[in-house]
């Protein structure tokens, strides 16, 4: 056999350096966001402030000279965007107080309200959220949680509710080892997406040893790949969160500047992204016109390109949440109009394919997000709720649900308070099916007393 060189050729298409930073900036909340756009803009020299000044005869004049060269569209279109918004920031309210974010079991015990299970299967997941240590990792057996919950479930009804809890936010966690925590964040990922097959096979436990060891010989053999497609799928591992529980914001109180404002405008519900709290930027024309004119600006270039990337993925971020956020609205208008009551069941898929969208991205997009309405400030996953089927054969959501608990208790005789039985008749009287547990369950979420305790207070 003699050495020889070889040309193939294939067609692969990567996540672009662009749609990862355009997911990024996608799960930014506000405050994270305005400070992310403030560090490009002191480390970018190919970005400004687009600062509003008094027209006249010379800011005329420097616009004019200034312009952007008419060589095609999508060069005007992305040379100089004005990223921000109306001017009408007096009016915006001051960003609140938010209260501490929740921790990881209250995180993920949210996010499984909306997702339709049996009672069984909620059970078990909720004990499967409750085994999760703080690095997002479950710490106890399958078959020992069923016993203790007394699910009954068999070993595949097992395996299909821990998946269940495998898709929520953040992505990996429930996972039982570090293989399985890799390879839940890597099937997420878009499968054409270059190196993704080869990474999932190095996910392995023996693999990832000799990942460890960077042994790319042995490695080579086992997989039968060359170095630098190792390479490509060993930097696609790395970019995956080994705990994923520690994503999860802290428990410090932080301050909440909404996203979006919801109002009434001519008998309709109108959806407005507040950009005025960001800091507009654009590319700086003049370094852009004299880079044009320069030989030897390899750096600059780059920073030019940075700063056009950052612009187009904070556009195509602003596009997708207001999308989202109009779809949520149009879904729950009979909330805004009547309150909690009138709250429809709805869950992420729902959203999804409204906007046609992938469910990952709708979750990226409700978290840590804000909604300002006449009714207060609501965190976008507050519009998703579980639903129960009613007798008459339509639905109710969870959150309608518990304003109707919270509705008997307030109206009840403080000597002769609701019992969890008692309620579970009256909401059955109006066609609603609820276990006495969850009644249970749903009252203390609302930080409710029992009907013994409340007995005593009144005494």
């Amino acid at each position: 056999m003699r050495p020889a060189l070889e040309l193939r050729t294939r067609q692969q298409l990567a996540l672009s350096p662009q749609l990862q930073q355009a997911i990024q900036l996608l799960q930014l909340p506000q405050l994270d966001l305005r400070s992310h756009l403030m560090d490009a803009l002191e480390s970018n020299l190919m970005l400004e402030l687009d600062e509003p000044t008094e027209p006249g005869p010379e800011t005329e004049a420097a616009d004019d000279e200034h312009a952007v060269p008419a060589e095609d569209d999508a060069e005007r279109t992305w040379d100089t965007p004005m990223v921000g918004g109306p001017e009408r920031a007096p009016d915006l309210p001051e960003p609140v107080l938010a209260a501490p974010p929740p921790d990881l079991r209250q995180h993920l015990t949210d996010q499984l309200s909306m997702i339709d299970l049996a009672a069984a299967e909620a059970d078990l997941a909720t004990a499967i959220i409750d085994a999760i240590d703080e690095d997002g990792y479950l710490t106890e057996d399958l078959a020992e949680l069923d016993a203790a919950v007394r699910a009954d479930l068999s070993i595949e009804q097992r395996e299909a509710v821990l998946a269940e809890v495998q898709t929520l936010d953040p992505i990996g966690v429930a996972a039982r080892d570090l293989p399985e925590c890799l390879r839940i964040q890597l099937r997420v990922l878009e499968p054409d997406t270059e190196g993704l097959a080869l990474a999932l096979a190095l996910s392995e436990e023996a693999s990832l040893a000799l990942l460890a060891r960077r042994d790319w010989s042995a490695l080579a053999k086992l997989h039968g790949s060359d170095r630098d497609g190792l390479e490509a799928a060993a930097a696609l591992i790395r970019r995956q969160n080994p705990r994923p529980g520690s994503a999860l914001p802290g428990d410090t109180a932080a301050y909440v500047t909404p996203d979006v404002f919801v109002q009434r405008v001519d008998g309709r519900w109108r959806v407005e992204l507040n950009e005025g709290s960001m800091p507009k930027l654009r590319v700086n024309q003049a370094y852009a016109d004299a880079l044009k004119r320069a030989r030897d600006a390899a750096e600059l270039r780059g920073q030019l390109q940075e700063a056009r990337w950052l612009l187009r993925s904070l556009q195509l971020r602003n596009e997708t949440l207001l999308r989202v956020a109009s779809a949520i609205v149009a879904a729950q208008e009979a909330f805004l109009d009547d309150g909690d009551l009138a709250m429809r069941p709805m869950i992420l898929r729902d959203i999804a394919e409204q906007v046609e969208l992938h469910e990952s991205t709708i979750s990226r997009v409700t978290s840590g997000k804000y909604m300002h309405t006449p009714r207060g400030i609501y965190e976008f996953r507050y519009f998703f709720s579980s639903h129960l089927a009613t007798a008459d054969g339509g639905e109710a959501s969870a959150t309608a649900i518990r304003a109707m608990i919270r509705s008997e208790i307030s109206g009840e005789d403080p000597r002769r308070p609701l019992s969890d039985n008692r309620i579970c008749e009256i909401l059955r009287a109006r066609g609603i099916e609820l276990a006495r547990r969850t009644v249970t369950k749903y009252r203390e979420a609302m930080e409710i007393p029992s009907s013994t305790e409340r007995r005593r207070l009144a005494q």
